[in-house]
């Protein structure tokens, strides 16, 4: 036993023991990844009725209290502080914590539209001409105040980054209805004037699924997708042959390592090739008659703009896209509200309704499901003076609005209400996750059976507290 040459041995059987353990530890762990994409294979779980979706994303909480919330008896309380009794100690944030809670009666004035007799603001008249085909939920609850959490939490179901984005999902459950494009596409506004609300890659990003899923972001700029245009004088055929090559030299070594990433390297070299074609017929608008652009707008043929992101939007569903996502920031109006959220109204106002109308005439709105909103509301206590035509509102997580329209969801319809000060949910409540379920339902996903596996858990999109569909929005 004393023998050095035993003794020397022994670290060698030891040291190669260890090492032969965690190599076959990281290929098991790397053959669950590799054949957890598996799980997926047997989606829908039942008949969907949407198709694809469409999120218009409004980042930084678009005030409910202008725009879809009406409360006619807010006037009569103007300037006076908010009850203790329906703040109840909830969160403000640090910039009005140290400031009285003033009430900021609405700025607008609400009116009646359509058969439904939806309460709009006068800021949406666009949206009043489509009040018969959308539901509004009035209802919605999220439990993070400030923009990057709540907003991560909005598309990825947490409030950390890491998570997979709920296009990303989609992408994963029902993969690809046009092999020549993604399955999940982001297009951010190009504004008129600068913002520094910041959009963050992983708001698309695929988090632990194959990054194959994550977002693929098209720019409003000569190159849509960076570095996918090949150089002057190169080739296709030479492009293809060097395709070829480098997937069979990943192919070799997916054999030696079940590396689910280099599956996906694979895959989009072949998408990028692909998309060389199919990207610049998407993004010229050149064959789009006049009638479209006067339906969305004066802005529409900015490129970048967010009117000309709507039509872009209902090009790609008309060519299968799985999941198309608009950003259009500037939302976070701490001052001036009036004038701001007015501005960010006439943005979006007629070009939302119009993708509306667009995908209803063209038979798309039937298997489309459109979602329209922003991470949180506003709260109805005035930042600033509230008697100011500077002042604005602070964020609100405890109530706001959206609206959805399309496939599967009861039109010209109201759910949910708040209390009179619009700070608590008063009626049926619904969290982002439960709009998280009811989405992945009318995509013929039923949430709590959807999972990944990764470092030896299943992860949803709905994460591990309750979460339902809220069956009343559905038709």
């Amino acid at each position: 036993m004393s023998d050095p040459i035993f003794k020397l041995g022994r670290r060698d059987f030891l040291k190669q023991v260890g090492l032969n353990l965690g190599a076959l530890s990281l290929a098991a762990l790397l053959r669950d990844e590799a054949t957890a994409s598996e799980q997926a294979a047997g989606l829908p779980h039942f008949t969907p009725k949407a198709k694809r979706v469409i999120f218009l994303t409004q980042s930084g909480g678009p005030s409910q209290i202008e725009l879809f919330d009406h409360k006619p008896e807010l006037p009569k309380l103007a300037g006076t502080e908010l009850p203790p009794s329906v703040r109840m100690g909830q969160r403000l944030t640090g910039m009005t914590k140290d400031q009285k809670q003033l009430i900021l009666p609405p700025i607008t004035k609400f009116q009646r539209h359509g058969n439904s007799g939806t309460m709009l603001g006068e800021w949406l008249p666009h949206l009043g001409s489509i009040a018969d085909d959308i539901c509004i939920v009035r209802s919605m609850v999220t439990d993070q105040i400030n923009h990057a959490p709540a907003m991560t939490k909005f598309l990825t179901g947490h409030q950390l980054p890491g998570r997979p984005s709920f296009g990303c999902w989609a992408s994963y459950g029902l993969g690809s209805m046009n092999s020549n494009l993604p399955d999940y596409v982001v297009l951010l506004s190009k504004m008129k004037r600068g913002s520094d609300q910041p959009l963050y890659d992983h708001y698309w990003g695929s988090g632990f699924l194959p990054s194959k899923h994550q977002g693929v972001k098209l720019r409003s700029s000569k190159d849509p997708v960076l570095y996918l245009n090949d150089p002057a004088g190169f080739p296709r055929t030479l492009r293809r042959d060097m395709i070829d090559g480098l997937s069979t030299i990943n192919r070799e070594r997916y054999q030696q390592t079940l590396d689910p990433e280099i599956e996906t390297r694979i895959e989009q070299y072949e998408m990028a090739f692909r998309m060389q074609a199919s990207i610049p017929e998407l993004n010229d608008l050149s064959d789009e008659p006049d009638e479209t652009f006067e339906l969305y707008g004066p802005d529409s043929r900015r490129p970048g703009s967010y009117a000309a992101n709507c039509i872009l939007a209902r090009r790609m569903a008309e060519r299968g896209v799985r999941f198309i996502q608009l950003f259009h920031p500037d939302w976070d109006h701490h001052s001036r509200l009036k004038s701001w959220c007015v501005s960010r109204c006439l943005d979006t106002d007629q070009p939302s309704a119009a993708l509306i109308k667009d995908l209803q005439r063209r038979g798309l709105l039937e298997d489309t499901l459109v979602i329209w909103g922003g991470e949180f509301g506003r709260g109805v206590a005035g930042q600033g003076d509230w008697k100011s035509p500077l002042a604005g509102r602070d964020h609100h997580p405890r109530c706001f609005s959206i609206w959805m329209a399309g496939a599967g969801i009861k039109p010209g319809f109201t759910y949910g209400a708040t209390d009179d000060f619009s700070y608590n949910v008063a009626e049926n409540p619904v969290h982002v996750r439960d709009l998280h379920a009811t989405a992945l339902h009318l995509l013929g996903i039923d949430h709590e059976r959807f999972t990944h596996r990764y470092q030896g858990l299943d992860f949803k999109l709905t994460g591990v507290e309750p979460a339902k569909v809220v069956e009343d929005i559905i038709s």
